[in-house]
């Protein structure tokens, strides 16, 4: 089998499929109805909050899932000192951000839940940037700490609204802002370095560290940070350490995020395609024991890595007529196909399709 012939999205699934099983995760499959009530516990968590719902035929109000995560969560039960690793292949039904109309979108992904430790969080991390070189080798992959800005954030102020308008400012890299906010809420000096410092802390790991360790004052703070260097080390020491960067813009909601996030960028593409992170306090809304870390890939995403990487359509157009013959055309096309070439045979030139070669059969030519 040709893995030329297939599309990004489709030569990720094999592969990443394959390098889930090797390092341990089990399959996952779920229906793709979940009870409503599901998601509209946790609509913040989602994507979007628009959600595709019908009456089963008892009555009950179901959906099509917008969402991988929730339903593993639901389905999984603690064991002291054990972990259970599961990876997933599933369509999931939101609203597109380019089109604002619902879309089938198939994401690929993993989830370590239960009894997890520094091992497993950076397991999960490099698995991260490894799915992201299975695509591509030009990727990116930015980590950030939910726990330590939590903390830094406790630190200065016990105002809700605060925490909330600053971590905005801080994830949008908004220095000038931050500042007029903090000095709003009077905060002193120190205060005010310390949290607009974090708008621009970007860059590799050791040295994002160092500019990290004078701001992580107070025990809550510095275990974080102590956790984040473990972390770093371990990422230091694999293959993909120029790759990962730190950045302290990377949030997500800390209703849900308690530690560790992060996000996968390809080169060619303009958004994120992977994302992920620790969702601790998830699981203790949803009424679940111990800690967990997961991410997604988009593998919708990866259609624009198509268009962006390939100059042609197929190799070969077959141009034939009316007075061409049949047999004429399969044996012109099964003799590319068998060269590993792709061929498309056409009546007429098609105005959008890009192809390397064309081969006239027209008129017995």
């Amino acid at each position: 089998m040709n893995k030329e012939l297939f599309k990004n999205e489709e030569k990720a699934i094999f592969t990443l499929r394959a390098l889930y099983k090797q390092y341990g995760y089990l399959p996952f499959k779920m229906s793709k109805f979940e009870e409503y009530d599901l998601y509209v516990q946790n609509k913040d968590f989602l994507v979007s909050d628009r959600v595709i719902t019908f009456n089963d035929t008892n009555g009950k109000l179901l959906a099509l899932k917008p969402d991988v995560t929730l339903s593993i969560i639901k389905n999984t039960a603690f064991e002291s000192g054990c972990k259970q690793k599961v990876y997933y292949n599933e369509n999931v039904y939101r609203v597109s951000p380019s089109t604002h109309q619902f879309k089938e979108i198939m994401q690929t992904g993993l989830e370590c839940i239960g009894d997890i430790d520094l091992y497993d969080i950076f397991e999960v991390v490099y698995l991260g940037a490894k799915s992201l070189a299975c695509v591509s080798e030009d990727f990116s992959l930015d980590v950030s700490d939910m726990a330590i800005l939590s903390a830094i954030l406790d630190g200065v102020s016990d105002d809700e609204m605060f925490k909330k308008e600053i971590t905005r400012l801080i994830s949008e890299k908004n220095r000038h802002e931050a500042i007029a906010l903090c000095k709003k809420y009077a905060l002193d000096d120190e205060s005010i370095d310390a949290l607009v410092s974090l708008t621009g802390m970007y860059g590799e790991m050791s040295r994002v560290l160092e500019m990290l360790s004078p701001i992580c004052k107070g025990e809550k703070a510095q275990v974080a940070y102590e956790r984040l260097k473990a972390l770093c080390t371990l990422l230091l020491s694999t293959e993909y350490a120029s790759k990962i960067k730190l950045d302290f813009s990377l949030v997500n909601d800390m209703n849900y995020y308690n530690g560790i996030v992060f996000k996968g960028f390809l080169n060619g593409i303009p958004e994120g395609v992977l994302s992920g992170g620790e969702y601790g306090t998830l699981m203790q809304k949803m009424g679940r024991r111990g800690d967990a870390i997961g991410f997604a890939l988009y593998l919708d995403t990866l259609e624009a890595l198509d268009k962006s990487t390939r100059d042609f359509d197929v190799d070969t157009l077959l141009i034939y007529d009316d007075k061409t013959n049949a047999s004429r055309i399969i044996e012109a096309k099964n003799n590319l196909i068998a060269q590993g070439k792709s061929v498309s045979a056409q009546r007429a030139i098609p105005q959008k399709l890009r192809y390397k070669e064309a081969i006239d059969l027209r008129g017995g030519r």
